[in-house]
């Protein structure tokens, strides 16, 4: 595998789990490091955990067929999609790219096929600028390298938790702009949270004991008050 093409993350979803081991097993053989699902739910879930670079999605599954849950992934990422389905139907490939999906794959598929499928899907986001990210330099204090998942605050690397990492993420990709707790929550806990406020607050609270250098006059994540959250515009200073 291409050296600038490894170590990308993948999340392979299908119900049947000798094709998802399958699967996994030839990704891996070129370098991909996979992650697996076996249900919708459980798809979204490690989502929002593992933050991937390519997400291939069965779309026959008991629970939530994958149509469903590339729309539910829309509603709140544009990571790249890849379709898998046993069906060869036009207009399910029509669906499925309506909704959003990048490519499409019908199996039985060689494995051959879906590196190729993988690889050319990454290269395409990454060239639009969609998936890497720069290394972010906040200010002399503050560095962040989101394709390594590394925070560091005065050249010390600070662990985060996976929802604190997510919660900075979201923060951070909207920097300058305003995200109300709606939005917070959906993008980082899920709607079924949409009620619960105060987990924006609490993780947001440990968000700034870790990075602020005084946590109670915070100069990163600022309060907008009766709205939500904004992080402060780097590219501005």
């Amino acid at each position: 595998m291409e050296e600038n093409l490894r170590n990308r993350r993948i999340l392979v979803v299908d119900d049947e789990q000798r094709m998802a081991r399958f699967i996994r097993l030839n990704l891996e053989h070129d370098g991909f490091i996979v992650e697996e699902a076996y249900n919708g739910m459980e798809a979204i879930n490690r989502l929002r955990d593992v933050m991937p670079d390519l997400v291939m999605l069965d779309v026959m599954m008991p629970d939530i067929d994958g149509f469903e849950v590339l729309r539910m992934i829309r509603e709140f990422s544009q990571v790249p999609v890849i379709m898998l389905t046993a069906k060869g139907e036009e207009d399910d490939k029509v669906k499925g790219l309506e909704l959003g999906a990048d490519d499409y794959v019908t199996k039985p598929f060689s494995p051959r096929e879906l590196v190729v499928r993988a690889k050319a899907v990454i290269r395409r986001t990454e060239a639009s600028g969609q998936s890497r990210h720069d290394v972010i330099e906040v200010d002399d204090r503050l560095k962040l390298d989101f394709d390594k998942r590394e925070v560091w605050v005065e050249g010390e690397l600070i662990k985060l938790r996976p929802t604190e990492y997510r919660l900075l993420f979201h923060l951070v990709q909207n920097a300058g702009w305003v995200q109300t707790y709606d939005q917070l929550l959906a993008k980082v806990w899920g709607y079924e949270y949409r009620d619960e406020t105060h987990y924006v607050r609490l993780y947001i609270n440990y968000l700034r004991q870790k990075l602020e250098e005084n946590p109670s006059e915070p100069k990163y994540i600022l309060t907008e008050r009766g709205v939500g959250y904004r992080f402060i515009d780097y590219r501005r200073n």
